[in-house]
């Protein structure tokens, strides 16, 4: 397996271990990973630090030109939010572990010029199934899903 994909998956057992929901992320320019995080929202309280979020993060302030060269790689396809912060830096190519649980804006994506690569990777998969099962409301929460109808 790649090593990026996996830094994304050992980020997104990270968070589960921390009583968070399972995605991880991680930001590659030229070979190297410069920002690295796992979905927060639940240790954080926090509304926005889902993984992507959370790498740009820990990226910290970059040159437009490092971004514009990135790679993003991500165990789940990304959601509205996380897919508008790609397209603001710019990111040209993600690399994701699995869209089976959740599809995010892939195709706002694609339509926008960025390159996807769908893995389908087994552990990601499981990853999300089994935390889905197992936490059904706090998932709903993450994607802005009301746990009960209006």
């Amino acid at each position: 397996m790649d090593e990026f994909m996996q830094a994304a998956i050992d980020e997104a057992r990270l968070g589960l271990a921390e009583g968070g929901i399972p995605i991880g992320s991680v930001i590659v320019h030229q070979g190297r990973i410069i920002g690295c995080g796992h979905n927060r929202r639940v240790q954080q309280g926090s509304a926005i630090l889902h993984g992507e979020m959370d790498a740009f993060e820990n990226a910290g302030r970059q040159p437009p030109q490092v971004y514009r060269e990135a790679v993003l790689y991500t165990t789940l396809s990304p959601c509205a939010m996380c897919s508008g912060a790609i397209l603001l830096y710019g990111i040209p190519r993600i690399v994701i572990g699995e869209n089976r649980t959740f599809l995010g804006e892939e195709e706002l994506l694609r339509a926008r010029g960025v390159k996807l690569e769908i893995l389908q990777n087994p552990a990601c998969i499981a990853l999300m199934q089994d935390f889905i099962a197992a936490k059904p409301e706090l998932w709903n929460e993450d994607i802005g899903q009301p746990t009960t109808g209006c």
